[in-house]
């Protein structure tokens, strides 16, 4: 027996004091809703309403029962708003890099509260980003993707040792970075500053193009050494010890000297996607969309709110799945 339904037949006769308007009132059959009170009867063993007369009346049994009844349905109508509520307010994690401008992810949060979504920001290497989109832990992801088909791209640098905040950055050719050698000849004046590549670009879609750069500038594949923790990565860069493959952003917020490499090849690219859902092609929020390519180092231009890469042409704002 559907014992919320029985009640509420139980109830809405008990107000309408008529079978047929209740059954009216609930968007049933009256025969239906006469079946659903006497199998209530049946249950509570005895009368709830009196048929005898032209006008339906509610029995004693029923006159003690119906404040219960009413507090059940009401509860249960409590429940069913709570679990609403509760799904309305389910935190729909967002996989992002670890070098994200915090006030722009901020941003983020602030836009889906005031849509009545609550996102939450989980710093992820880019294969843990692509794993939690495929099993169900995140909703939304940053996937690092190749730049010439990326939503949107970012420019990458190398960090070096302060400098004079008022140095406008140039393009840097890796051919730059060749060690110097003494004019008589014999060993380099200084001996090579290794290239710290973080997590963040420790991808195939990267590390194979960034490696035949390195080749064909004359470097040392040797130069190229993954980073460890990002702390300790800035900390040898800021001491002069090493230069750090990273954004423009990420830099200034470590006051870094920063120099963008002139290879467009070796932008960062993005794609923001969710889990691929059954009709088709994943639900990304432009808006979402925007504020994330923000939060990574994209620019934003004009009123569209579109997305570009520092000196570049507009991006596309199409979220892949």
């Amino acid at each position: 027996m559907d014992l919320l339904a029985h009640l509420e037949a139980y109830v809405a006769t008990a107000d309408e004091a008529s079978f047929s308007r209740a059954a009216d009132r609930l968007g049933i059959a009256q025969p239906l809703l006469s079946r659903r009170i006497k199998t209530l009867e049946g249950h509570f063993g005895g009368l709830l309403f009196d048929r005898s007369r032209r006008q339906v009346t509610t029995t004693e049994l029923g006159v003690l029962l119906l404040p219960h009844a009413r507090d059940v349905l009401d509860r249960a109508q409590r429940l069913r708003q709570a679990a609403r509520s509760a799904r309305h307010a389910r935190v729909r994690a967002v996989g992002v890099p670890a070098d994200c401008a915090p006030a722009a992810l901020a941003r983020a949060l602030r836009a889906g509260t005031e849509r009545g979504i609550t996102l939450g920001m989980r710093e992820l290497p880019p294969a843990e980003r692509e794993s939690g989109l495929s099993d169900g832990s995140l909703a939304y992801a940053l996937l690092r993707v190749a730049p010439e088909r990326a939503a949107f791209r970012v420019p990458l640098g190398l960090a070096s040792a302060q400098a004079d905040a008022r140095e406008a950055p140039r393009a840097l050719h890796l051919e730059e970075l060749r060690p110097r050698r003494r004019r008589t000849g014999g060993p380099p004046m200084h001996p090579p500053l290794p290239l710290l590549v973080l997590a963040e670009d420790q991808v195939p879609c990267f590390e194979d193009r960034f490696a035949r750069a390195v080749a064909r500038a004359g470097l040392s594949e040797g130069r190229i050494a993954p980073a460890g923790p990002a702390a300790d990565a800035l900390t040898e860069t800021l001491a002069g010890r090493a230069l750090l493959l990273c954004t423009e952003s990420y830099a200034r917020r470590y006051d870094a000297r920063w120099a963008p490499l002139g290879d467009a090849a070796l932008h960062r690219g993005y794609d923001v996607s969710a889990p691929p859902g059954s009709r088709g092609a994943p639900d990304v929020p432009e808006w979402l969309t925007r504020l994330l390519g923000t939060a990574v180092g994209a620019a934003g231009h004009g009123d569209t709110g579109g997305l570009r890469a520092v000196g570049d042409a507009p991006a596309r704002l199409a979220a892949r799945g």
